[in-house]
């Protein structure tokens, strides 16, 4: 028999209902039936219950429903019962709910118990019937427990220090008669002796300095008594604390040690959480005491010490340092660093900067020097130092490109107070590793000669045939970056001839460049890059950012080291995730690239062959020389205000050459007059729009501006309107309608003066020649304000990334939304600017028979402004859809309909063969990539083999130590293989499915593959 839980009583209330719908009450209960525990769920119907009448006022008033059971007392039932039934008219639920469905709910029934439980534990407990100790003495009483060991036994003091000689670090707790205190083992009489096993006996114990030694372990800070061995035989202090374990503060009589297991636990706590050596010490030192009565003494420095040591030696380790006979003396630049597989002949690296990764002016590298010293990924500060110090007086040469223009804002950064203002990194474009001696940091902003000096320490240890280099600013970087490396040292040169190198700005980046830079350092039209996005140093600062808040107080050569290990972990992931990774990227690879093919074939199709032939010469000549015409570059003309101007001026010229002159005036001809009043339209917004931005108390300065501006436009308008009234006589009559006094002032003022060009006068006739010419121009008008809106949300998309990303702080983050407003109203000063011409085009066209016209300048929505790859309202990559505004070609209509379609469908057709030889390429990419990493696992399983012997030793426990490393080592590389292989099995029937007859697939068994560039 077994108890079941207490069922709540349950409260049930009815009412008198005024309609005849009987009243149903909603029940639900735990019953224990069949072993299991169940949650039924029914309504009640309270129709046939006995309900006293009841006055009007009393509609809610609770009644007690008769003959309802009692659930006041335990139930004693059997786990194989039948649940008590609940009688009445019982709607079932569909789905019967169970316990597991929701083990929150099943737990606040025994709530009260778990409470009590906690609070009973505090004194004796069940042990509290046992008055002797097992030991079975009668002088002591049991009266200690330990927290760290199993159960909750009471023993003497005698059996308590005994049983604790080879756990020395455990919590102990004295019941005073009143409650349980914490106590120390030292207290009790336990001194720990190194030099000898536990319990032996040295003949010549030699006490620690003052009989005060604080170790720092996972479950406090604790005091101890400890005894150095003293014996002619005896080591060192330190080492004897090594022996145990225990990592010793310093060399030179230790008085702090540090467990291995607590360094173990915080190095990996600080990987995935980014806690602080500080918040993680202050954290077991309140464990130790929680209430400020038993202040624990201050070891945080020793600590820190101790961290910075351990970190280093690990990377050490990892390196296989320890192993080979020329020992720490002779590791090399970046030896520390996570080894990558070269799994590519072609290497793919790309460039960024973090500033969040920044650092204080807190003391220097003689005070805290790094221990790396340039072994990992950080470049070797001495000769980086040394050389920004000769060329410091540099300038860097500046570009037009919106991009570098949001980027140069890191320049203007404020560097107060900070040794550092972020850092430089290349990494692996394909994989994001961390690259060795590929870190630096910043002394003010992103400047080239910073970038320069750690991007040629990480490539001048590659040897490669093709350099595929991704750099948000790789328009201007690239462009003198050869004659920069002859003027770095020699040693970091890098063969430029024999090496194919191609320039890349990351995908997500890419949009915020001008039009030039979208096509020549596109990722998307490039032949052998597969689907690369360069966007892996994003990924990682994702991971390192969470950090920031701790280095940027670090000394700098703490602060290098702990980056650098932050950085090791982050490349050990990686290495241990690759057969996931690729296994999914494999599948998604080869699904993409069947699908492209098909609408590629599809599209194919509907074009001619000879075509074909032609276009695909054109695409292949500019893959081989990018000197050559550009095949997605739009071959029709672009359509602006300028070339308009110049076609109407040159037509009028023709006119005149043949006799023909339609000008009334001889300095002003009707194009002249039609561009005028558009120009003049546009002035007049401008000072509206700078007039409504005045604040309520403007300066004197401000109402001087805008005096003069409306003074100078007053007198333009003035010119304008008496060669007006030449070509449209009509002008004069509506403007003496609307000023029936001729003599009386002019009321409105210049910027709302009507000016009345041919498009306002709608049903009024006017010249048809002056009618065309504003057509033409209005239309390129239009043109030109997507062209300024386009812009303009490109740099605002940028700036917005360029500070979410960089900037922080009240002052920096103020003075990028004042540029973030200038930038959002001259955007919408381009959108107004756009209305009005369509709106003008829309009046003319009724007139001219305009048409076609529709579908290039459409009405302009405020949910089509959007920069390219922003999601709106509900859309998701998955559903989105781009903005009308960014599939404009702003082409001529000049030339023939068929030539216009003809261009459309050659550049789509670029694009989708750029589409489906990019995913076939990332299909072979990533099988040749699965290949590699398996002969790099089995290398690198081979040469931690060769370290069991590489080093000898005259002691047998050192050698014993040295082989079980390297195995330990081998065996994990040889278990990552043989898993990866088995993630990898599906790759050759996969991509057999979806390949053609003549085309096998890829295969991670099959030889490298060669790729000619």
């Amino acid at each position: 028999m077994t108890w079941a839980a207490k069922k709540p009583k349950l409260q049930v209330e009815h009412f008198i209902q005024p309609s005849s719908t009987p009243a149903v009450k909603l029940i639900q209960e735990y019953a224990f039936a069949n072993g299991r525990t169940t949650l039924q769920t029914g309504h009640v119907s309270l129709g046939e219950a006995t309900l006293e009448s009841e006055p009007s006022g009393s509609l809610y008033k609770p009644h007690a429903i008769q003959d309802w059971p009692d659930y006041n007392d335990w139930d004693e039932v059997s786990p194989f019962c039948d649940p008590p039934i609940i009688t009445g008219d019982v709607l079932q639920d569909k789905r019967k709910e169970y316990a597991a469905d929701n083990p929150l709910r099943v737990w606040l029934l025994d709530r009260q118990f778990f409470l009590d439980k906690t609070i009973f534990l505090e004194g004796h407990g069940h042990e509290g019937q046992h008055t002797v100790c097992r030991c079975g003495s009668e002088i002591e009483d049991p009266k200690y427990r330990c927290r760290d060991c199993f159960g909750m036994e009471m023993y003497c003091r005698h059996c308590t220090v005994k049983r604790h000689q080879s756990s020395p670090l455990h919590v102990i707790e004295e019941w005073n008669s009143s409650f349980f205190q914490r106590t120390h083992l030292k207290s009790l009489g336990l001194c720990v002796q190194l030099g000898h096993p536990p319990s032996d006996h040295c003949y010549n114990p030699r006490p620690s300095t003052g009989n005060e030694f604080d170790v720092v372990d996972i479950n406090g800070i604790h005091d101890v008594a400890l005894d150095f061995c003293g014996c002619d035989t005896a080591q060192l202090r330190y080492k004897q604390l090594l022996r145990v374990q225990w990592y010793p503060a310093t060399t030179t009589d230790p008085q702090t040690a540090a467990t291995f297991n607590v360094l173990e636990h915080y190095q990996l706590l600080s990987f995935e959480s980014k806690i602080s050596a500080y918040e993680f010490y202050h954290s077991l030192a309140r464990r130790s005491d929680n209430t400020g009565l038993s202040p624990i003494k201050d070891r945080y420095s020793a600590f820190m010490r101790i961290v910075h040591e351990w970190h280093h030696l690990r990377q050490l380790r990892h390196s296989g340092r320890g192993h080979d006979p020329g020992g720490v003396a002779e590791t090399k630049a970046g030896e520390l660093a996570v080894q990558r597989g070269k799994w590519m002949y072609a290497l793919f690296v790309t460039i960024d900067a973090n500033f969040r990764l920044k650092q204080k002016a807190v003391s220097s590298d003689r005070v805290d020097p790094g221990l790396n010293t340039g072994w990992a990924y950080f470049v070797e500060e001495r000769a980086y130092k040394s050389y920004l110090s000769e060329r410091a007086n540099e300038r860097q040469e500046r570009s037009t490109c919106v991009s570098y223009n949001a980027v140069n804002m890191a320049d203007t950064k404020s560097s107060r107070g900070l040794a550092a203002t972020g850092i430089g990194t290349i990494d692996c474009a394909r994989h994001e590793f961390k690259l060795p001696n590929g870190v630096g940091d910043l002394q003010k902003g992103e400047r080239y000669l910073n970038m320069d000096y750690i991007v040629f320490s990480a490539l001048v240890r590659f040897t490669v045939t093709a350099l595929n280099i991704s750099y948000d600013i790789a328009c201007q970087w690239s462009k003198n970056l050869w004659n920069r490396m002859e003027h770095m040292p020699a040693q970091l040169h890098i063969p430029r001839d024999d090496v194919l190198v191609r320039y890349f700005v990351p995908k997500f980046h890419i949009a915020a460049h001008i039009a030039a830079c979208q096509l020549t350092f596109s990722w998307n039209f490039t032949k052998w890059v597969g689907r690369t996005d360069g966007e892996a140093p994003e990924r990682g600062w994702a991971n390192a950012n969470r950090v920031s808040s701790s280095t940027k107080e670090m000394g700098p050569g703490t602060r290098r080291d702990t980056l650098d290990d932050h950085f090791s972990d982050w490349n050990w992931k990686k290495t241990t995730t690759l057969g996931h990774t690729l296994k999914r990227k494999m599948e998604n690879a080869i699904k993409w690239k069947w699908e492209h093919c098909v609408a590629l074939y599809d599209l194919e199709g509907t074009i001619q062959p000879a075509l074909l032939d032609e276009w695909g010469k054109e695409v292949e000549m500019w893959e081989e020389d990018n000197t050559c015409p550009n095949p997605f570059e739009s071959k029709l003309a672009s359509i602006t205000q300028a070339a308009v101007r110049s076609q109407l001026a040159e037509l009028e010229a023709q006119e005149l050459r043949a006799g023909i002159n339609h000008s009334l005036d001889d300095n002003v001809s009707p194009s002249v007059l039609i561009s005028g009043g558009i120009e003049l339209e546009d002035l007049q917004q401008r000072l509206k729009h700078d007039i409504s931005d005045l604040s309520l108390h403007p300066t004197d300065n401000q109402k001087e501006a805008i005096i003069h501006r409306t003074n100078a436009l007053q007198r333009r308008i003035d010119s304008w309107t008496r060669y007006q009234q030449l070509y449209m006589p009509i002008v004069s009559t509506l403007r003496s309608s609307m000023n029936p006094s001729p003599g009386a002032p002019q009321t409105l003022k210049p910027q709302d003066f009507p000016l009345y060009l041919p498009s306002a006068l709608n049903h009024l006739d006017c010249n048809h020649c002056l009618m065309k010419h504003e057509w033409k121009l209005w239309q390129a008008q239009a043109h030109d304000a997507l062209s300024e809106l386009r812009s303009h949300l490109r740099l605002r998309s940028h700036i917005y990334k360029f500070k979410d990303k960089n900037l922080q702080g009240q002052a920096a983050s103020t003075c990028a939304q004042n540029l973030i407003a200038r930038v959002e109203a001259k955007k919408d000063a381009a959108v107004a600017k756009y209305r009005r011409a369509r709106q003008a085009i829309e009046s003319l066209s009724c007139w001219l028979d305009e048409v076609g016209w529709e579908a290039m300048l459409r009405p302009l929505k405020h949910e089509d402004i959007w920069p390219m790859g922003d999601f709106t309202g509900d859309h998701t990559q998955g559903t989105r859809t781009i903005s009308w505004i960014w599939l404009m070609t702003d082409v001529d209509t000049s030339p023939s309909e068929n030539e216009s379609v003809q261009d459309c469908v050659h550049i789509e057709w670029c694009k989708a063969r750029a589409r489906a030889a990019q995913w076939s390429e990332e299909v072979e990419l990533l099988a040749e990539e699965m290949r590699r990493v398996l002969a790099f696992l089995e290398w690198q399983g081979c040469w931690w083999h060769q370290r069991t012997m590489l080093r000898s030793s005259e002691k047998p426990t050192e050698q014993e130590g040295l082989q079980a490393y390297a195995y330990h080592q081998a065996a994990l590389r040889s278990a990552m293989r043989t898993s990866f292989q088995a993630r990898w099995s599906f790759v050759s029937h996969l991509s057999s499915m979806s390949a053609s007859e003549d085309d096998s697939g890829p295969s991670i068994d099959a030889p490298p593959l060669v790729m000619e560039f």
